[in-house]
Formats: C-alpha cells, sequence, structure tokens
C-alpha cells in the first residue's frame, strides 16, 4: 500500500460544558488546569481516545486499555509476545527492519504514533528495545480562556456492612469538573515518516474519522453524555511532502477568541473563529458529530 502522501496539519475545537475532561490523579483527580488557569487536556489522553474510536471501527490496536479489550492479554508485553510467537518474529533474528515493519503492518497506532518494543535480557544476551518513531504528532489541548473549576462531595446512600439498621451518610470522595471551556488541540502527519512505517491516506482518514466522532461512545460519570464534544475540525491536506508552510504557521492561521464584549464566556458561541488565508492551502472544516 502506497505510503502518506501529502502533509497534514489539522486543529480541532472541543466544547464541555460540566465535565471532567482529563483528571490530574496527583491532584485529586481535578480537572488539569496550568500556571495561567487554562484547562489542559493531556495528548496522551486524546490519543487514548482516537485509539478507542479506532478500535470500534475494527482496526487492529496495539496499546488498548483495560476496560476497553478487544483480547484476552492482559498486558503490552502478552500481546506483543503473542504476536512473536503466531508470526515467527523474534528479536534474535537482528531484523530490525522487517520486525517494524511487521508490527507496523498489524497496528495501527503503532504505525500512527510509534512505539517501543523492548526485549528481556535472556541468559547472556543483552536486552535491547526498538523505537518506533510515528508520523502522527498530536498536541495537547489548552482551553481559550481560563476554565472555572467546581467540586462536589460525594455521599453513599446505602451501608457497606452490618445489620442496615444504622446508616450515614458517609463521604466517600469529591467529584470536580469544569464548569464551561473551549478547548484547542493541533496535529501533523509526516510524509516522511509515515514512508518508515507504512502509513497510508487510507489510514490518515481513518484518524480523521477518528478525531471527528472523538467523544462518542466515551460517556463516563465525569464525562455525561452530551457535556463534550467535538465542535469544529480544520484539516490542511498540503499539496507535497514537505508541506507548503510550516507546521506552526498552518496552526496560527487558525484564531480562536472571546467575542468582544462578553466577560465570562458560558457557550460555544460566546466565541469567535478567525481564518487567516494562506494562498493555495485551504482547510476542509468539518463539524464533529
Amino acid at each position: 500500500m502506497e505510503t502518506l502522501k501529502n502533509k497534514i496539519d489539522f486543529a480541532v475545537i472541543i466544547s464541555v460544558k460540566n465535565a471532567n475532561p482529563n483528571g490530574d490523579p496527583l491532584n485529586g483527580n481535578r480537572p488539569r488546569v496550568n500556571y495561567n488557569g487554562l484547562g489542559e487536556i493531556s495528548d496522551v489522553c486524546i490519543k487514548r481516545k482516537i485509539r478507542n474510536r479506532l478500535m470500534e471501527s475494527g482496526k487492529s490496536v496495539f496499546v488498548q486499555s483495560d476496560d476497553n479489550k478487544t483480547d484476552e492479554h492482559p498486558n503490552l508485553r502478552a500481546r506483543q509476545l503473542e504476536f512473536e510467537k503466531q508470526f515467527k518474529i523474534s528479536s534474535k533474528d537482528h531484523d530490525r527492519e522487517g520486525y517494524i515493519k511487521a508490527v507496523c503492518e498489524k497496528w495501527i497506532d503503532v504505525r500512527a504514533f510509534g512505539q517501543v518494543f523492548a526485549f528481556e535480557k535472556k541468559g547472556e544476551e543483552q536486552g535491547i528495545s526498538i523505537g518506533i518513531r510515528g508520523p502522527v504528532s498530536i498536541h495537547p489541548a489548552f482551553s481559550i480562556s481560563p476554565v472555572d473549576l467546581s467540586s462536589i462531595q460525594i455521599t453513599k446512600s446505602t451501608t457497606n456492612e452490618g445489620d442496615g439498621l444504622k446508616k450515614t451518610p458517609d463521604t466517600m470522595g469529591m467529584k470536580h469538573r469544569v464548569d464551561h471551556g473551549v478547548y484547542v488541540f493541533y496535529g501533523s502527519m509526516n510524509p516522511q515518516l509515515a514512508s518508515k512505517t507504512g502509513f497510508s491516506d487510507e489510514d490518515a482518514e481513518a484518524i480523521k474519522q477518528a478525531i471527528i466522532s472523538l467523544f462518542q461512545n466515551d460517556a463516563s460519570s465525569a464525562r455525561p453524555e452530551g457535556s463534550m464534544e467535538v465542535y469544529k475540525v480544520y484539516w490542511w491536506k498540503h499539496n507535497c511532502k514537505n508541506g507548503q508552510y510550516s507546521s506552526a504557521k498552518v496552526h496560527r492561521s487558525l484564531n480562536v477568541t472571546v467575542k468582544p464584549g462578553v466577560t465570562e464566556p458560558k457557550d460555544i458561541l460566546d466565541y469567535e473563529f478567525q481564518l487567516q488565508e494562506l494562498p493555495s492551502l485551504t482547510p476542509e472544516i468539518v463539524n464533529g458529530l
């Protein structure tokens, strides 16, 4: 299959209302916020959701979360060993290129985002690892304006033990949410690296569709159905491998701001979306699902 022919840049606008888009485990699972008060969604979180959508569309994915697996393997190492056993592939052969080709053909997330495959040291053999650089890079998402956080205590209404005659509303923990926020993240697809992993135009389209439907089947207690949505996707497809413009310039051409006169934005309609014209490079603009 022919690999990605033209460079691609993209930008994604996300609307959040009364949800925790990405909790920080080092801060009591409160929504991530940087030092300027802007909300943040990590690139790892975004890639996890893209992988989930790819799996739902029938694609084979290597990095699967424990609560959303399509096989019986308990961890990445077991999945790797099973693949090596099935296809009679081993690091002992010292065929680095052959190994990379095999795992990239098997898993779309490996040929898209890259991966490090480690091999255990056996006897006198020296442990090695094979690193694969993926052509798809994704930035963290940041909110356009500072976000307000709300926290509530969670209490239980049933008794865990005893005869059930004495019941108290014991506090179980806290829930945190972003009242409102509009986040933007950017990304790029590099044809040079795509030629190393076999990432194709069909794979790029699969990633695009995954981004458009990023929050489908993603509801949880922290993210109730409808509380998060992809508002718009801007998709710039260059006419050459190196790109007509740098990714920084393309990403900078999209300017999202709070409308003049709005002091406290509460809705996506409180924002303006301005697109600077780049000669001979016009983005496809897709509404989220």
